[in-house]
């Protein structure tokens, strides 16, 4: 298990209905995910050695998961079933104006535990990803979270880090949020961010002025997503634009996440410190990530989108 990805596996119910709410919605369509699930599965259908840090209930959606997980090789023995706590679940519509109508039923993946994570055999990882969402909330995954932090730190893994904003998730928590950003960012040799996240961490007004605000405080490289308008590179205290792949979304559901799982690929397949690669590798790097991630939308949902991912995409 070269890179190991922690966090939230969760089942999203999404309404069907368009333009319904919750409480109208007649039908939904289940989809696993959670953001660091999906890293871990673009990375196995990329063909990479990858490992599911997480917790689901002991439940048929939970059980779900982990066979999803089994189909993309992905390592799954530290996926813990919890007899005590139900598979988490997220209610999604978009109503007519755009806004989303968004139940949040928390469960299992909050009781991933400092225990759990500690048997974990680091030795034969090379990569820790970090793909918060609801791993900055309540809940004993919070300390997980740290204690990998630590332990990769001291380990000398190759960090990674999504902090995966959800507003409909944080709401007056937003503050904590970017508390606990910053800890990681520090940490991180390489984060995902997108122009949202930037300038809500950074509190800058501007993708420009978030940009140098990152540059300036962290240490590690940075991409910011920018959809059709590319990827923004932070890199040795310049940003540089990668262009985007042009297409016809289908949907977007999972294409920041198969970015991520590329660039994780690439890094620990060629062996590659993010620290020492350049402008050149990292420029091809990013191209490749963003051709996953063009992939992924031609495709409804992110685990349908995976199943066409592979490596011949690259260059």
């Amino acid at each position: 298990m070269s890179v190991l990805c922690i966090g939230e596996a969760l089942i999203d119910m999404i309404c069907t209905d368009k333009g319904s709410s919750l409480s109208d919605g007649q039908n939904f369509l289940k989809k696993p995910g959670g953001a660091p699930t999906n890293v871990a599965a673009a990375i196995g259908a990329l063909g990479g050695s990858v490992a599911l840090s997480a917790k689901v209930g002991n439940d048929p959606f939970g059980k779900q998961l982990n066979q999803v997980m089994s189909e993309f090789n992905v390592n799954t023995q530290h996926v813990h079933l919890d007899s005590n706590h139900f598979t988490t679940f997220a209610f999604v519509s978009l109503m007519l104006d755009g806004e989303r109508d968004f139940v949040f039923n928390r469960g299992a993946d909050a009781e991933l535990t400092v225990a759990e994570v500690s048997q974990i055999d680091l030795t034969q990882t090379t990569i820790i990803h970090f793909g918060s969402a609801t791993a900055f909330l309540d809940g004993p995954l919070n300390a997980a979270y740290y204690h990998l932090l630590e332990a990769a730190k001291t380990a000398g893994k190759t960090i990674s880090f999504d902090p995966n904003y959800r507003h409909l998730l944080f709401g007056d928590k937003q503050e904590s949020f970017i508390k606990q950003s910053w800890i990681y960012l520090k940490q991180a040799h390489f984060t995902k961010l997108s122009d949202e996240e930037a300038m809500l961490i950074t509190g800058k007004s501007s993708l420009e002025d978030a940009a140098a605000d990152l540059l300036a405080n962290i240490p590690g490289v940075f991409t910011i997503t920018l959809g059709k308008d590319g990827t923004l590179l932070g890199l040795e205290g310049k940003t540089y634009i990668i262009p985007s792949i042009q297409i016809k979304p289908t949907d977007t559901t999972g294409a920041g996440d198969a970015f991520v799982g590329a660039v994780l690929y690439q890094l620990d397949n060629a062996s590659l410190n993010p620290s020492n690669l350049g402008f050149d590798g990292w420029n091809k790097i990013i191209q490749n990530a963003n051709k996953a991630g063009a992939r992924t939308c031609e495709y409804m949902g992110a685990m349908e989108a995976f199943k066409h991912l592979n490596n011949s995409i690259f260059n």
